[in-house]
Formats: C-alpha cells, structure tokens, sequence
C-alpha cells in the first residue's frame, strides 16, 4: 500500500494551508504560497487546491483519480460528491470520531486491526463508510493510554453527520452535506483540474 511520507510541515508551508490541522503547522504559513497569489497561472491554482485537497486525506494520486472519475459520474454534484466520497473513508471517520489525532495515524490504527466495523474487524483505510455504521475501537484497544486520551480530548468536538458515544465508538447517521465538512478547499477548481485529463 502506498504512503504519503513527506515532512507534514515543509508540507503545510508549500501548500500555504493547514491541511493537517496541526496547531503548530500554522507558524509554517507565513512563508508559504498564499491563497491569492497572483503567480500562478489558472492551471497552477487548480494543481495547488487538487493537492491541497488530496493531502486533506492523505490520498495517493492513482487513488484519488478514481475517487473524481466516480464523482463525475455521480447525478449529484460534482464537487459535492468527491468531498462525500473522501469524507466517508474509514481512516478519515475514525479521525473525525476522534479516535486519531490526525489523519495518518487514524490510517495506521485501522491497518493494525484496532478499529472495527459494525462489530468487525476491518483493516481498509479506504472503505467507504456507509450511513448506520458503526465504527468503533476494538476492546483489546481501548486500553491503549494514546487513544483513551484522542478521544478524551476530542470528545466535545461534533460533526452533524456523526454520532459519538463515550464507549470510544460513533456512528455515521447521516451522508456529509458540502458545508458541514471542515475543510478550505474550492472543490470547483478540483473539477475544473480534472476534467481537462479525464
């Protein structure tokens, strides 16, 4: 399986946005790329939203190509649909339940086996969560002082299409409407970037 290794903060300067929510990240930005730079050619601004977006969940290119081809398809919106699509991945669910503290390491918690699916252990990164879902740490993980303490801390932090409970465990009551998902990204540009290659 393919990883994204390369330094999250070099990462968040070149970019010129937080896509990892880190608190200290925000420090990079001042030397990095604006949103409104005036260099970049209309082909370049759509390149940097695709990778802002791409690094957002920590998604290989090959993989997210698939994920704009699907949307495209899609009878709803575009745009609207590839955020869906990314947001109701396994990895990103577990982040959003607070369970990881980031993205990367959400992925790294369902490959070892620690999250499980409606009962079941599922070690996908990539499946994509499905409305009545309910995703939750395995028992033998609960007891694992990092997560007791993500949840902990994440507990107060709620999303309109998840349900917590304080048994370290969520559920996805509803599909993620474009403007309940928090991220900054003119998905429009994303479209526009890929529907010149596809």
């Amino acid at each position: 399986m393919g990883r994204m290794r390369h330094p999250r903060f070099k990462q968040v300067r070149r970019l010129g946005l937080n896509v990892y929510g880190h608190p200290k990240a925000n420090k990079r930005l001042g030397k990095g790329l604006g949103r409104d730079d005036k260099k970049l050619t209309e082909y370049g601004i759509q390149l940097l939203e695709k990778q802002r977006l791409r690094e957002y969940y920590n998604v290989m290119e090959k993989q997210f190509r698939r994920y704009v081809t699907n949307a495209l398809t899609s009878k709803e919106t575009t745009g609207d649909e590839l955020i869906r699509q990314l947001e109701t991945r396994l990895d990103n669910i577990v982040y959003r339940l607070g369970l990881a503290s980031s993205i990367r390491q959400a992925r790294q918690m369902v490959v070892h086996g620690h999250i499980h699916v409606n009962g079941k252990k599922l070690d996908k990164p990539s499946y994509a969560v499905k409305v009545g879902d309910v995703i939750s740490l395995r028992d033998k993980s609960k007891k694992v002082e990092m997560f007791k303490e993500n949840f902990e801390t994440n507990y107060l932090t709620n999303y309109p299409y998840l349900s917590k409970e304080e048994d370290m465990k969520g559920t996805l009551v509803k599909m993620p409407a474009r403007e309940e998902v928090p991220i900054e990204i003119n998905d429009q540009l994303v479209v526009e970037f890929y529907s010149r290659l596809i």
